[in-house]
């Protein structure tokens, strides 16, 4: 009798524990005054079926993003890795960058790894970039070890005798706040089916303000700026779609994601290319101000050639 008397005290020791352990609070649900649902594989809303043969006009146009405006602000931030209050968001080039070289909690629960393609010399995804050829681009390349010199400039040794080395120096890489701008390709069409002008983004590129890396002004901006690679938008909607990030119209109880700023429109860009004959950039034939007045020349031909189709 006292043998069950025993084993039915420790079971229900053992249904006390695992119930503390379900009602305690995770380090997300402790940062607001309700549970939040954390469920990462939502599904992403398909956009309308396109066929060649409903497309009557296209045109594809280049734009630039400014993270320095405030209304692109939730694509920087948030800078600080880490931090209580951010732990449930990252900035977009964070998020994008541990999915392409397979690492970060999103990636490691759902599965996904994206592609990332090179952009020194193209935006038509032609080289696709491997997760260490992404990492020394970002992260920079450490060089051989070398000895570690003592006092008298001669090889240190260990009490075994062998010669002590330390790291090589790390070179290239980037600062990731150094990112403050995102270019954006995307195709304008005119849908005879649906009867609209719609746009469909076909990839973004990161891009980070260049530093000096010799010389007297090692470090600083040297005005200059470096695309880092491309991704293909349909390819990280997965991951945009399931990525929050802050809400400006202070609102948090709406989840907003990359995906819904991206296809809403809620960000402020510069078109600084149309596709042309001669593949040139605005920059290449204006400059200053009127490199301005054609980017909004372009914006206006696509918003007349809409309004043109109906008559009222």
């Amino acid at each position: 009798m006292k043998n069950i008397s025993l084993i039915l005290f420790c079971l229900l020791m053992v249904n006390l524990t695992f119930a503390q352990d379900v009602n305690q609070p995770s380090v997300y649900d402790m940062n607001n005054i309700y549970k939040k649902n954390h469920h990462i594989e939502k599904d992403v809303i398909k956009q309308p079926h396109l066929r060649e043969a409903d497309v009557m006009w296209s045109n594809k146009i280049w734009r630039m993003l400014d993270l320095r405006q405030k209304i692109n602000h939730p694509f920087y931030y948030p800078q600080d890795e880490g931090s209580q209050s951010t732990v449930d968001r990252e900035n977009l080039f964070r998020c994008l960058y541990n999915a392409a070289i397979g690492e970060g909690n999103w990636v490691g629960e759902a599965g996904i790894q994206i592609r990332a393609f090179d952009a020194k010399n193209s935006d038509e995804f032609i080289k696709e970039l491997s997760a260490e050829e992404l990492k020394i681009i970002v992260e920079g390349s450490v060089g051989n070890p070398v000895p570690f010199l003592d006092r008298n400039d001669e090889d240190s040794l260990d009490i075994n005798g062998n010669v002590v080395y330390k790291e090589g120096r790390r070179s290239g890489g980037i600062n990731q706040k150094d990112i403050k701008t995102w270019l954006v390709k995307e195709q304008w069409f005119f849908d005879k089916q649906r009867s609209v002008m719609d746009v469909r983004i076909i990839g973004i590129c990161p891009v980070a303000d260049a530093r000096f890396t010799a010389g007297p002004q090692r470090g600083e901006l040297n005005g200059e700026q470096t695309p880092i690679c491309w991704f293909y938008f349909p390819e990280i909607t997965e991951v945009l779609n399931n990525t929050q990030v802050f809400n400006l119209f202070n609102n948090e109880a709406e989840n907003r994601t990359f995906l819904d700023i991206f296809r809403k429109r809620q960000f402020s860009s510069t078109i600084y290319k149309r596709g042309n004959a001669y593949d040139r950039r605005i920059s290449d034939y204006m400059v200053g101000l009127d490199a301005l007045l054609e980017a909004e020349r372009i914006k206006a031909d696509i918003f007349n050639l809409e309004h043109d189709l109906w008559e009222y």
